[in-house]
């Protein structure tokens, strides 16, 4: 008789997958992923001759769709998408402690690193989601609202409707950077607080620290340096020739604070006892 087959880091990720689609938070946070660039949408339609012009592509707003999704790019960065966020890297390990439910999980076995894996993966296909689906609505809101048509890059060159909605798109991927970042501290604090609510908290709070730190006199050496500065470097393709400084940039800052809360909270996970449930 063959050995029964040890379920690998596909299956766990598929098991962790359908515990999202069972939970109320992952549709408390999709829906507002997607209720939000409605609310902003309907707003900018009752109110047409005014826009927050102080704020990149504020202005244009009312002339095409395609800048709406780069607004909420800006607004989301304060709370709205590191909460959304939170709500599933946050919950994802200490729901286990909560619910007693990490021992059994492992009289399947399963590896400790393998269920910390897929439990990584999960969460980030979350936030991908999260944000694919607020840049749709956002998109398909603002076109019906201001129409489909060119936008004006940060460079003052006209993009054409086609080509600004590629560059909406590749916003949207840089844009993830940042969060799968805030992804793995959520996931670190789930690890490390064992509970569901001081790691959401915790997570949302380290957040808007970092966004604080870029107000204080003395400390504007940090800002390329902080993860909340990262929040905008999807602008770089609204510029023309396209300014792939701080997207290489971004890229990097946001590995620095992503892998080392990935490590601890992988030896927090792996060291853990579990004996008690």
């Amino acid at each position: 008789m063959s050995a029964a087959r040890t379920p690998g880091v596909g299956t766990i990720y598929r098991w962790e997958l359908r515990k999202l689609r069972s939970q109320k938070r992952t549709y408390l946070g999709l829906g507002a992923a997607a209720l939000v660039p409605i609310i902003f949408a309907v707003a900018v339609a009752a109110q047409p001759g005014g826009g927050p012009e102080d704020v990149p592509f504020g202005r244009y707003i009312h002339s095409t769709g395609l800048a709406i999704p780069l607004v909420l790019l800006l607004f989301g960065s304060i709370w709205l998408f590191p909460l959304i966020t939170a709500l599933v890297a946050g919950d994802i390990v200490a729901a286990e402690d909560h619910n007693g439910t990490l021992k059994t999980i492992l009289t399947r076995s399963v590896e400790r690193g393998q269920i910390f894996i897929a439990k990584m993966l999960a969460a980030f296909s979350y936030a991908a989601l999260a944000i694919l689906v607020t840049g749709t609505v956002a998109t398909v809101a603002g076109v019906i609202v201001s129409g489909f048509h060119p936008i004006t890059s940060l460079s003052g060159t006209q993009v054409s409707a086609s080509h600004g909605l590629g560059l909406v798109a590749a916003s949207l991927g840089v844009y993830l950077l940042p969060i799968i970042a805030v992804a793995c501290i959520g996931l670190l604090f789930s690890t490390l607080f064992r509970n569901s609510a001081a790691a959401i908290v915790g997570t949302l709070m380290f957040s808007l620290l970092l966004q604080l730190l870029t107000i204080i006199p003395g400390l504007g050496g940090l800002q390329p340096y902080l993860l909340s500065t990262q929040f905008n470097a999807w602008q770089g393709f609204l510029r023309t020739p396209v300014d792939w400084e701080p997207i290489v940039r971004a890229t990097w800052v946001c590995a620095f604070y992503a892998i080392p809360s990935l490590v601890a909270g992988m030896i927090v996970f792996l060291r853990r006892d579990v004996a008690g449930g």
